[in-house]
């Protein structure tokens, strides 16, 4: 009686481990949706250059590509105009400190200092009656 729930409980051990192998497993395959955040970063002035060819890219290629614009009208030719408009802040802090003694005689000293910059980058393209860039203009500012 006690061998046979011995063996029900390695079989049930078994079982369990092979079950939660097979979840990781199947979990580790599944495909993630890109943030939007992750997305918006993507619009930089080398994305930009290398993403975008007049007379060949179209909207779907730049909605792929950087997500919805912020602002959609139309010029006084009937062209669909998108306009973006990003910006980041970076900050960086750093903090230094020391202290050294000769028998009675001794030093401290401490240091820090921040650091803060910020940029944005405005990006206005235009499509033609096929939905395919028609002229772009981008300009980047640090600040």
């Amino acid at each position: 009686m006690i061998m046979s729930f011995i063996d029900c409980n390695k079989n049930i051990t078994k079982s369990s481990l092979a079950l939660l192998l097979s979840a990781l497993f199947l979990a580790g395959c599944m495909n993630t949706i890109q943030p939007l955040t992750d997305r918006n970063s993507q619009l930089t002035q080398g994305n930009v250059q290398l993403s975008i060819k007049v007379g060949i890219t179209t909207k779907s290629d730049i909605l792929e590509n950087f997500g919805s614009p912020n602002i959609t009208t139309r010029n006084g030719s009937g062209e669909e105009v998108w306009t973006y408009q990003r910006s980041a802040q970076v900050s960086q802090s750093a903090s230094e400190s020391g202290y050294w003694t000769i028998l009675l005689a001794g030093q401290s000293g401490r240091s820090s200092g921040f650091e803060s910059s910020s940029r944005m980058i405005t990006l206005i393209i235009k499509f033609d009656s096929k939905d395919v860039v028609s002229d772009l203009q981008s300009r980047t500012s640090k600040f």
